[in-house]
């Protein structure tokens, strides 16, 4: 008997032991809370907002919202809060973090929250109730009766970009997505909102008509187009939003158009040559004109030779030779000192076949 009481207490401290363990996981999987300091506070003063279970080292954005419950969210967006006395926190490697907050009153009256929400990445928020003292307080408006829209997949971006996008034209893409209906009445021709946005900047919203019904309890599948402006690129976040709230969020990386690059490039090296050869097109023409009626530039190579003096050195020529015969030589030469060749006869006075001015005798 002494055992099995020893067996049964053993067993109630393990439970003990293993209560606080499931509800740590519990809190864990209820995903990311929020707790005040204070529940109550008036315009002026401040609280110390905690948080457990986000996104280590995600940055957070803290307000102070009207018109809002933590069931049906900051029912008419950031434009419900006092975003001038935001704060902005980044949680630590568990995902807490603790943050100092002034109270002041939101531009709605109450009832109010304190909401914190995620600025990148995954979208996450949690809502604490807060009353501002002092601050106005009015019922929340009825919720609207009849169909509800859900997203019920992921949402993706289909399409790719062409050789126009390279060169700056507007990227553009499909955001494909299931919804169901979870309300009590059909939907017909529901108007979305898409809206894209880039860093921390707020979407930029653009309404568009699914055409069909949506029964109680039905789904359908919707193609929505998105363009973005011409030479857009960086991070962007593609939003979903239905009846003022955003049902669904999907990030867009678009690549820089190096086209536009390239083509700048070429511009700053092809205008400043034109431009030269322009200018020396007209300095050329309006340059005054040489003897002759030539125009130059420079020194021409032919006139640089004109100029330069002339280093030959002159070979003397040889003094002409009379021609011989080639089997005679100079001194063998038959023709004598006179250089006949004919046969010899007698010049004397006395010879008979010698005329004289006087003629014959």
């Amino acid at each position: 008997m002494t055992g099995k009481v020893r067996m049964a207490a053993l067993l109630a401290v393990l439970a003990l032991l293993m209560l606080p363990l499931s509800a740590g996981a519990a809190t864990a999987a209820d995903g990311p809370s929020v707790k005040l300091s204070k529940s109550q506070a008036g315009t002026g003063g401040s609280i110390t907002v905690r948080g457990s279970g986000w996104r280590s080292h995600a940055l957070l954005m803290l307000l102070i919202c009207g018109q809002s419950v933590p069931s049906r969210g900051v029912i008419g967006g950031t434009n419900s809060c006092a975003n001038a006395d935001g704060r902005a926190v980044t949680t630590d490697a568990k995902g807490t973090f603790s943050k100092k907050l002034p109270v002041s009153e939101p531009p709605v009256p109450c009832p109010c929250v304190v909401h914190v929400a995620t600025v990148t990445g995954a979208k996450a928020d949690a809502d604490a109730i807060f009353q501002v003292a002092g601050h106005a307080v009015e019922p929340l408006p009825a919720e609207p009766a009849g169909g509800r829209l859900t997203v019920l997949t992921d949402t993706r971006l289909d399409g790719s970009s062409g050789l126009l996008t390279w060169f700056g034209a507007p990227p553009s893409r499909t955001l494909v997505f299931t919804v169901g209906n979870v309300g009590t009445t059909p939907v017909k021709n529901p108007v979305l909102q898409v809206g894209t946005s880039h860093g921390v900047f707020a979407p930029q919203w653009e309404d568009q008509q699914w055409h069909g019904t949506i029964k109680p309890g039905g789904k359908a599948r919707m193609k929505l187009p998105v363009e973005l402006t011409a030479g857009a690129h960086g991070d962007y976040t593609v939003s979903l939003k239905y009846s003022g709230k955003v049902l669904a969020e999907q990030p867009w990386g678009v690549g820089r158009p190096w086209g536009v690059t390239v083509f700048w490039v070429l511009v700053c090296l092809v205008v400043p040559a034109a431009v030269f050869r322009a200018g020396m097109a007209v300095v050329d023409r309006v340059r005054p004109r040489r003897a002759g009626g030539i125009r130059h530039r420079g020194l021409h190579l032919p006139e640089l030779a004109l100029h330069l003096p002339k280093f030959t050195s002159r070979v003397p020529e040889a003094p002409p030779s009379a021609s011989t015969l080639p089997w005679f030589t100079p001194d063998s030469d038959p023709g004598g000192a006179d250089g006949r060749l004919s046969a010899p006869h007698d010049d004397s006075p006395t010879s008979r076949t010698t005329p004289t001015r006087k003629g014959p005798t």
